[in-house]
């Protein structure tokens, strides 16, 4: 089974009126003590696996805006990655940018700290609309922060919001065109969704902000699907897009329901302890993380087993995610369940599910409605 590691960096210099990430505006960073806990978590957590532990395959930068940290930051914690596990020969080692704090002597610490991957928040091509997410960059810094990346890194991931306020068809195939013509092996394409208590949300509520409908949000969908594909990116997973072999390798890991660490404020995982599957939660302000790490080596807020019928859920939740869907064989043996062949019979009529030998797939319209074709093969 592989193993990442999610390492959460909390801090952001504004927040995005969309997002409901763990993510806390701070005029004055404490990035020492935000290394110190990191590290102090992944102490903690290496003790719980005991002495034979696991081989790191990816680590994972995540946030919030990693690019505020120095390089040297990101450097300490992946010696301490190194120091209690053993690493892969090649591991994938990614940073969320944004391209407002992306430059060339940050980038080069980065590569030289041992991040061999970067994906780089765009989030839409145009000064208007880049505004309107409350993006901190124009498309002037965004297209030279993506230049650079390339230039610094070998891998390099793109991602872009679309089925935004007033989005059209038209200009989102020309956006697309764009997104495709500057040759990242990685695209991630993400459609807008109001989350509650944001800005965006309290401004739907009143009425001054205007999103695509159902209907036109699958148009969205059905472009973005047809333009990657053409363009050889197809779709590994709903809303990512990559040429073959240019997975994210960590995020791979989540939805095919590997194990993973999450270390930091609001870090989730995934791991196994004395043979038991362990869901943990980290506490999220970032103050009473610290507090909490100081006192218990760890800043967990939840530490839960997970029952087979809940593992067996989740799993089945990743999977179909995923272009390359299900094994039925290999998930009957690891949980000790089956789904009921009516059902899938049923789902495959509706053009929702297809079936391959053992290799059960969503089609691209059952993964718009995914949790529903889930919730009917376990209902």
């Amino acid at each position: 089974m592989t193993f990442g590691i999610y390492v959460h960096f909390p801090f952001c210099a504004a927040k995005c009126p969309y997002c409901d990430f763990n993510a806390h505006v701070r005029t004055v960073l404490d990035e020492e003590a935000w290394v110190s806990g990191v590290k102090r978590e992944l102490e903690w957590t290496a003790k719980q696996q005991g002495t034979s532990r696991p081989v790191v395959e990816t680590v994972f930068f995540g946030g919030g805006t990693p690019s505020l940290m120095s390089g040297a930051a990101a450097a300490g914690v992946l010696q301490k990655v190194a120091a209690l596990w053993p690493m892969a020969n090649d591991p994938e080692i990614t940073l969320e940018a944004n391209p407002a704090s992306s430059d060339a002597a940050r980038f080069a610490d980065y590569r030289a700290a041992g991040i061999n991957r970067i994906s780089l928040g765009v989030q839409a091509l145009n000064d208007a609309d880049l505004k309107a997410l409350g993006r901190l960059h124009d498309r002037k810094e965004a297209l030279a922060a993506l230049a650079l990346a390339q230039k610094t890194f070998a891998r390099v991931s793109l991602d872009l919001i679309y089925a935004r306020p007033e989005q059209t068809l038209a200009r989102w195939r020309e956006e697309l065109k764009e997104a495709l013509s500057f040759g990242t092996e990685h695209l991630s394409l993400y459609q807008l969704t109001i989350e509650p208590q944001t800005p965006y949300d309290l401004q739907q509520q009143k009425g001054r902000l205007h999103i695509p409908n159902d209907d036109h949000a699958v148009a969205l969908f059905e472009v973005t699907q047809d333009f990657t594909a053409a363009a050889g990116l197809p779709a590994y997973e709903i809303s990512n897009h990559a040429r073959p072999g240019a997975e994210s390798r960590h995020n791979l890991i989540y939805w095919r329901y590997g194990d993973y660490a999450g270390v930091g404020p609001g870090a989730h995982g995934r791991l196994r302890f004395d043979g038991r599957r362990i869901a943990t939660a980290a506490i999220r302000l970032p103050e009473r993380w610290r507090d909490a790490v100081a006192k218990n080596g760890h800043g967990l807020a939840e530490r839960n087993e997970i029952t087979r019928a809940d593992a067996a859920r989740e799993h089945l939740l990743m999977n179909l995610r995923l272009t390359e869907g299900l094994d039925l064989a290999r998930y009957e043996q690891r949980w000790g369940v089956s789904l009921p062949a009516a059902k899938i019979a049923s789902l495959q009529a509706q053009e929702l599910l297809i079936q391959s030998g053992d290799i059960l797939a969503a089609t691209p319209r059952g993964r718009l409605l995914l949790n529903a074709v889930i919730a009917e093969l376990l209902n």
